[in-house]
């Protein structure tokens, strides 16, 4: 039996559900297939996919080719137009153990099934038991999103926000532990608006606090991108008394000037970010910050970006994840007055330049500070604030090792 080969594109969160698709294709019996999970999120990710697609069809002429994900799910006839294309299917059939076993045996599978995900009211039960290194295992305990920001394609792919049951989430945490997991990785499409539409309303801090002390053998705790508007009292409280829990957060800031993020209809301002910022590390003063910046929205100014160079500055940021913007159409921004595509690669450039000069800085703070390392592999591991940390010789994969900091090169520091 020929095992299918996946291919994923885009974030963590489709990269769990690229794993939970191989077992429900095992499941299903499907051979020689080959997967595509493709990414919506700019007008670049699609291209990306369809490259890959047609590189795949050439590395696999005879095999059955399937197409799914948030960039199937938006344009599904993108890619159902394409000769290589044998198969497109949505978000919530990818997760359908019917949909693998219809695609396995061949009988009546429609080409084409993506149905109305905006329909969709709760988020798939298909959990997998980690995925990627034995060190780290991510979990899925939200999908979708109810906001419309003017650039974001994502609510149409991913649907409406929807959460996973807190017992159902603490139940899959202890199994992971139990599996010998030292790390679980909380993900989502907007994770901190977790349990809006579940019994009491609870919140994301409510959940990190259950879990922690639900949990005691869980080691560490890290949560994924937020929204830090949506920051709850029990999360902020977590931050301030929970050293299980990873000083390490990553933000969705997107801009740096108060007029570009309302006509990106964010909900909040610049002041907002940086007083966010300023408070959890008030709290917390070992904690760093990651921050997904878009360079080169429509109507940015020189002035307009300059500020949201400066908010590398004022937000202590370190890990920058850099979007040029590239209109992605049925969205209200693509209608508005775009940025010269030169000074928008410029501007990028620029704020990349930035996030390494951050990145250099917080590395070099490091030498000769003691941090404990999850081991990923061998000879390389992450500290804390997710620092790489390259060492001289092997250690125990999947341990937590304390190790003291020697120097740092390349984008990462280096142990003995």
């Amino acid at each position: 039996m020929k095992a299918p080969v996946f291919s994923n594109h885009g974030c963590r969160l489709n990269a769990y559900e690229t794993e939970a698709m191989k077992e429900l294709a095992a499941e299903a019996g499907l051979e020689g297939a080959v997967v595509v999970n493709t990414c919506a999120v700019t007008s670049e990710a699609v291209r990306k996919a369809r490259q890959d697609i047609r590189r795949l069809r050439r590395d696999n002429p005879g095999a059955k080719l399937i197409v799914t994900g948030c960039a199937a799910q938006t344009e599904p006839a993108t890619f159902a137009d394409m000769p290589e294309v044998d198969a497109v299917i949505g978000n919530t059939e990818k997760m359908q153990a019917g949909t693998w076993a219809a695609l396995a045996g061949d009988f009546g599978t429609e080409r084409v099934q993506v149905d109305d995900i905006m329909s969709v009211r709760e988020t798939a039960g298909h959990l997998i038991d980690g995925f990627g290194t034995r060190s780290r295992a991510y979990v899925q305990v939200q999908n979708g999103c109810d906001h419309r920001c003017t650039f974001c394609i994502i609510p149409y792919g991913r649907g409406n926000s929807r959460s996973v049951p807190a017992g159902v989430v603490v139940d899959q945490v202890r199994r992971l532990v139990d599996g010998g997991y030292n790390e679980v990785v909380l993900t989502g499409v907007d994770l901190t608006s977790w349990g809006a539409d579940l019994p009491g309303a609870p919140r994301l801090g409510d959940l990190v606090m259950r879990l922690l002390r639900l949990i005691p053998g869980l080691p560490r705790l890290r949560i994924s991108s937020i929204d830090s508007i949506e920051a709850d009292d029990n999360l902020m409280r977590a931050i301030a008394t929970e050293p299980r829990l990873m000083p390490h957060l990553h933000l969705s800031l997107q801009h740096g000037h108060d007029l570009i993020l309302k006509r990106m209809k964010r909900r909040h301002l610049r002041d907002d970010a940086i007083r966010f910022c300023e408070e959890a590390r008030r709290l917390r003063p070992d904690m760093t910050f990651g921050a997904d910046i878009i360079a080169g929205f429509p109507t940015e100014t020189e002035a307009h970006f300059a500020d949201s160079l400066a908010l590398v500055r004022d937000c202590g940021l370190t890990w920058l994840h850099v979007f040029p913007y590239s209109p992605r159409p049925g969205t209200p921004a693509a209608r508005m007055p775009q940025v010269d595509g030169s000074a928008i690669k410029e501007r990028a450039a620029r704020l990349r330049a930035a996030g390494d000069a951050a990145v250099a800085a917080h590395l070099a703070g490091q030498v000769g500070a003691e941090h404990r390392v999850l081991m990923e592999s061998p000879r390389m591991g992450r500290t804390e604030q997710f620092a790489e940390v390259r060492f001289g010789s092997d250690r125990a994969e999947g341990r937590i090792v304390t190790a003291t900091v020697t120097g740092a090169a390349d984008g990462r520091l280096i142990a003995a």
